[in-house]
């Protein structure tokens, strides 16, 4: 299966239209999108392209090709304006044979981890930091931000092939690429 994995959108319309034209040009079969999709905290710099309408109006048509969680600036009043669900904490897959659990990260995270078994996958945005590490006996993923990347990242995503995990830029460019069996190799 193919899946493009992104998070922390955060009201960009500009990074929004990259992660679509990304996800058209990849082909794959779903958009999963681990929250902070319309506004952008706090704590955050207003993004370049900062347009939360607009965002509604480029997902709100993919809405059936959209799995979504809920991050910490997604609220009840996000849910009125987005056709599609945003707000369960986490949802479980089952790719090309192991167990990814997904979530936004500011509950469950490397630190507090859900129940997880040897070789399972946690796979969180929030930090806004790329990564795909051993933690433990499960692996630790994160696609980065599409809009406000952190400690010298860039807009990016994740393509996840057929069991291959592809970290890419907006553009395509393939940054870093992580095989099935690098993935078991990361657990023993």
């Amino acid at each position: 299966m193919k899946i493009l994995i992104a998070s922390d959108i955060h009201g960009s319309v500009l990074y929004c239209r990259e992660l679509l034209e990304a996800y058209a040009r990849e082909g794959a079969e779903k958009l999963l999108i681990l929250g902070d999709i319309l506004y952008h905290g706090p704590r955050n710099d207003l993004p370049e392209g900062y347009a939360p309408k607009e965002v509604i109006d480029l997902l709100n048509p993919v809405k059936n090709e959209l799995l979504c969680v809920r991050g910490n600036c997604d609220t009840e009043v996000d849910q009125m304006v987005l056709q599609f669900p945003i707000l369960s904490d986490s949802c479980l897959l089952y790719l090309d044979g192991r167990t990814v659990f997904a979530t936004h990260g500011h509950h469950f995270n490397p630190q507090t981890p859900p129940m997880l078994k040897k070789g399972d996958i946690l796979l969180n945005g929030h930090t806004h930091v790329p990564k795909c590490e051993p933690a433990g006996d499960f692996i630790y993923l994160n696609p980065g931000s599409v809009s406000i990347p952190k400690e010298g990242s860039t807009h990016q995503y994740i393509l996840w092939d057929d069991g291959t995990i592809l970290f890419k830029a907006m553009d395509g460019t393939v940054l870093r690429t992580v095989t099935p069996a690098e993935l078991d190799a990361m657990i023993g």
